[in-house]
Order: structure tokens, then C-alpha cells, then sequence
């Protein structure tokens, strides 16, 4: 592959565009042919609308030993990486995070120490439940800008996305119509509705857009939950800690639980996947992403079941510690892939419907 990412997947996906053979393969393959040449701009929204379907890589006739060498998921995974190092700020931390899984790993052992710490330095004087171990006020101050930071961060990249891939003005038909698909990862079905190969090159299944549906609501319904723990506190009048039958729990049980068996499976699909069809060199990074979703779900169901041991105080420090590095590495983990992802199927529908 040449050194430059956009290069080589314009080269690739103009003779793609040629041939045309795999036009109903995936979401990238009608998006490409409304064009005839590729602006950068558009390389870059491509790589980011793509969902890493491989079924045009087993399917091809120009794949090495060729002498096109066409490897098109691998390209555009470089491309889609190279945009998220590029448009967010400080590039050398999206670099280092996005490519080394030991880097996000060592930023976790510093969170623990810091929470071991706290635990003891801050403790308060009177409190229940976690509380007892950290105060409210305490945790807020840590988190809020913990997790508003990164996300102003994102929000900055994402504006320059648009400008790059040439996004136009968004209505409600474009919002709904890109909400639907993200919410039912329809494109994780392939174009055809056939399943996807990701792990297997001669076998179609929904086995990953299933994990990553799990993944995505299990997330979605922990946020629920902490957003509701916060209105009850603040509105209510009602600090934790909650029965079983009040919103933070039933949101944040099942929540974890599916975010636990959903990044547990990726892992499985990932390890059997090849590395060769995405972007290699960020292999450890993306495995340590998926693992962090894991210990940070894991270790809240940890700590609901440890509720009145003396096994809640490390615990909490695990749990808090693993939440604060997902916060902080938001814009430099897979983590941003999300925000991208919706955003490129924002501007496909700008596109589509001009």
C-alpha cells in the first residue's frame, strides 16, 4: 500500500468503479458510483460510511496475486483511521490511543491509582452506598469535564468532517432517515440483507451486527441510567442508594449485561477475523477499546452485587477508573467511530437526496 491512505484508495476504488461487480454488495458501493472521479473529500466519507463488510474482497478477481493488488477494506480502514487521526485534536494523543492498546491500558492502571487514593484522601465524613466511599459532589467534579472535554473535542472534528466530505444542509427527513439506520445497523447486513462475512470469508451471518447492536443499547441504557440516577438526585430529592425496581437499576442491569456479552463477542469475531482486511497497525487499540467497554460493564455489575461488602471500595475504584478512561479516550479510541459513522450517514443522506 502506498504511504499516503487517501492515494491508494482512490486508486482502488476507481478501477472498483470500473468493474462494478460488487454494486450490491455494501453501503459504499452505491455511494461510489455517483462519482467518476474522487476528490480526497469524498475518499474520506466513503472510508467512513463503509462498516468493514468483506464480502467485495472475497468476491474479487483483482486481489493479489493480480496485478492491481486490490484490497479495498483494508484501504478504506486506513482511511477511515487517518481521518479520526487527523481531525481530532491533539493529533499525537489520536495517534498514540487509536494505535496502542498498552498506552490505553497504562492510562488505566493511573486511573485506579488515582481512585485508590481518592477513596482514601477524599473519603467524606457520613454517606450511604458509594457515597459512603466518595462523595457526590466529588465524582461530578471529576466526571463533568471528563466526559465535556472529549466531547467538545469531537464535536470540533466532526464540524470539520463536514466541510471535508462536503456535507449539506441537513433537514428533518436527512436526521430521521440517518437515525433509522444507525439505530437498526442496517448496513451490518450487507447490501443485500445477506448477513456479513467478517469473520468468515465463505459464510454470511448477522453474528456481528447482533454484538454490536448489544454493544450499542446495552451503552445507551447505562447512559440512561446514570442520567436518570442524576434527575432523581437533583430533582427528586433521592440519592442513591436505589431499589432494584428504580430506573438506574432496570436501566443499568440489563444494560451491562449486554454490553458485557456484546464486547465479548466482537472479541471472539475479531480474533477470527483477518487482520490483513482492516487497518493492522491499529489491531491493539481496537482490541483494547472493546475490552475497556467490557471491564467498565463488568465492573458496575460487580459492584451492584458487592452492594454492603467490603469489597465495595476496590471495586468502585475499578469501576470509576475504567468509566473515566472511556470518557478521556472518546475522541481517541474506536470509540469516536460512532460519532463519525452517524455523521457520514448524515451527509450520504445530504448527498443521496440532492
Amino acid at each position: 500500500m502506498l504511504h499516503d491512505p487517501i492515494t491508494e484508495a482512490t486508486r482502488q476504488i476507481e478501477i472498483c468503479n470500473a468493474c462494478r461487480y460488487c454494486e450490491g454488495f455494501c453501503s459504499v458501493f452505491p455511494a461510489m458510483t455517483r462519482n467518476k472521479a474522487f476528490a480526497a473529500g469524498e475518499i474520506t466519507h466513503l472510508a467512513n460510511l463503509w462498516h468493514n463488510f468483506r464480502g467485495c474482497y472475497y468476491s474479487c478477481q483483482y486481489t493479489e496475486p493480480h496485478e492491481f493488488a486490490l484490497n479495498l477494506p483494508a484501504a478504506l480502514a486506513e482511511v477511515r483511521v487517518d481521518s479520526w487521526e487527523r481531525l481530532i485534536r491533539p493529533r499525537a494523543v489520536a495517534r498514540l490511543f487509536q494505535t496502542h492498546g498498552v498506552a490505553m491500558a497504562a492510562l488505566g492502571v493511573v486511573a485506579v491509582a488515582f481512585f485508590l487514593w481518592a477513596l482514601t484522601a477524599l473519603r467524606p465524613q457520613r454517606g450511604e452506598g458509594f457515597y459512603a466511599h466518595l462523595a457526590h459532589g466529588t465524582m461530578a467534579a471529576i466526571f463533568a469535564p471528563a466526559f465535556l472535554a472529549p466531547l467538545a473535542a469531537i464535536g470540533l472534528a466532526l464540524r470539520d468532517y463536514w466541510r471535508e466530505v462536503g456535507g449539506s444542509r441537513l433537514t428533518p427527513v436527512h436526521l430521521r432517515a440517518a437515525l433509522g439506520q444507525a439505530a437498526r445497523l442496517r448496513n451490518l447486513s450487507g447490501g443485500q440483507g445477506q448477513g456479513c462475512n467478517f469473520e468468515d470469508g465463505d459464510r454470511h451471518t448477522d453474528r456481528r451486527r447482533v454484538a454490536h447492536q448489544l454493544v450499542m443499547w446495552g451503552f445507551l441504557l447505562c447512559l440512561a441510567s446514570t442520567y436518570s440516577g442524576t434527575i432523581m438526585h437533583y430533582l427528586l430529592d433521592w440519592p442513591a442508594p436505589y431499589p432494584v425496581w428504580a430506573p438506574p437499576k432496570l436501566l443499568g442491569v440489563p444494560g451491562g449485561l449486554m454490553m458485557v456479552a456484546g464486547a465479548g463477542w466482537l472479541v471472539a469475531l475479531k480474533l477470527r477475523a483477518d487482520p490483513t482486511l482492516g487497518a493492522a497497525r491499529v489491531w491493539g487499540g481496537e482490541m483494547a477499546f472493546v475490552l475497556l467497554l467490557a471491564v467498565v460493564a463488568a465492573t458496575g455489575l460487580a459492584l451492584y452485587a458487592a452492594t454492603g461488602s467490603a469489597l465495595v471500595a476496590p471495586l468502585l475504584a475499578l469501576h470509576l477508573a475504567s468509566v473515566l478512561v472511556l470518557f478521556l479516550l472518546m475522541p481517541f479510541s474506536k470509540m469516536v467511530h460512532g460519532f463519525f459513522r452517524l455523521t457520514a450517514l448524515l451527509a450520504e443522506e445530504t448527498k443521496a437526496r440532492s
